[in-house]
């Protein structure tokens, strides 16, 4: 086959070998150095796509954008198939991290997916209506799988409300990888089993202002804990007993197909909180696990400074002979 007059051949031993390498110390996180060698990888072999497709990865790893949609398009232009390669899909998640809705948009077409909203004022790809999904902050420190609302697919809408550890706060718009890492199931009243896909965030695309708080309820009810949750959400926000909906998992279990909460698949918590050891599930609903209620709970609250102690002071007010709070700070 002939590209632009040049025969396309496989690689060479020595493309193989410097490609081998880069991505060896990839792995070492010693980027600038694999950088050196994909490049020398692109200059022996310039007319071939894994060689660009390389470098894109090499820059997205780095968060490098401008650098990684200039590879990609390198690369997209040498394939050999019309859809569904891979090449896309990087090209698609640096044209989101860059605002290049045009290119975004034609990235996930030529992946093959249908991309509405094309009178989009913005030309932002919206309406994919792509569904629940989870993604793992911060997923080379203290990872943390919280649950959100897919938006297009480079990006989640983040729905739990995230420990502070992570240093995320709800309802912020993370950028995500394409390859999931891991799966969150639930089982319907039916017995109806739906899996959801664990996405890897990259990194931070749109800030939340709304800060997180951490209070201590008493909740003598099951009940009472789930009227504070409502009445946050009736009010625009997020009110999560991370008493019963955060378990600690490690990092191997994390990344496998681990059962969430069960039910209609509305409620998708508990999230999870990686660690190095192998403490097992904690903390799932008291209603799934048949354990007796305790009515001490730690709850994280999204919700603005002025709001959330009138938040607080009247889901007591409905019912004060069964609930009291305490303890109330900011902590993200």
């Amino acid at each position: 086959m002939r590209i632009f007059g040049k025969v396309r051949h496989r690689p060479s031993a020595s493309w193989r070998q410097a490609t081998d390498r880069a991505f060896t110390l990839i792995g070492d996180g010693r980027y600038e150095d694999a950088g050196a060698l994909l490049t020398r990888a692109a200059d022996m072999e310039p007319w071939l796509s894994e060689s660009w497709f390389n470098l894109a990865l090499l820059h997205k790893f780095r968060h490098d954008w401008e650098q990684a949609r200039a590879a990609g398009l390198r690369a997209v232009a040498l394939l050999d198939r019309e859809t569904g390669a891979p090449d896309w899909w990087n090209v698609g998640i640096a044209a989101t991290a860059l605002q290049d809705w045009p290119l975004a948009r034609r990235a996930w077409q030529a992946y093959g997916l249908k991309v509405p909203g094309e009178g989009s004022p913005t030309g932002e790809p919206l309406g994919m209506a792509l569904g629940s999904a989870a993604v793992r902050l911060s997923p080379e420190g203290e990872a943390e799988v919280v649950w959100g609302r897919r938006l297009d697919p480079a990006r989640i809408e983040v729905l739990s409300i995230p420990l502070p550890s992570s240093g995320r706060r709800w309802g912020e718009v993370v950028l995500h990888d394409g390859v999931p890492h891991g799966e969150r199931t639930t089982t319907a009243v039916g017995g109806e089993t739906r899996a959801f896909p664990v996405f890897d965030e990259i990194e931070l695309w749109a800030p939340s202002p709304v800060p997180t708080w951490v209070v201590l309820l008493e909740a003598a009810s099951e009940a009472d804990r789930d009227a504070l949750e409502q009445l946050a959400a009736d009010a625009g926000f997020a009110a999560e007993d991370w008493s019963s909906s955060v378990r600690l998992l490690c990092r191997t279990c994390s990344e496998s197909r681990m059962p969430s909460d069960d039910g209609d698949g509305e409620h998708l918590d508990p999230h999870d909180h990686s660690e190095p050891g192998h403490p097992g599930p904690l903390g799932h609903r008291t209603a799934g696990s048949g354990s007796l209620w305790v009515p001490e709970r730690e709850c994280g609250i999204a919700a603005p400074a002025a709001l959330v102690r009138g938040l607080l002071d009247g889901w007591v007010a409905d019912s004060p002979d069964t609930r009291e709070w305490r303890d109330l700070e900011e902590v993200c």
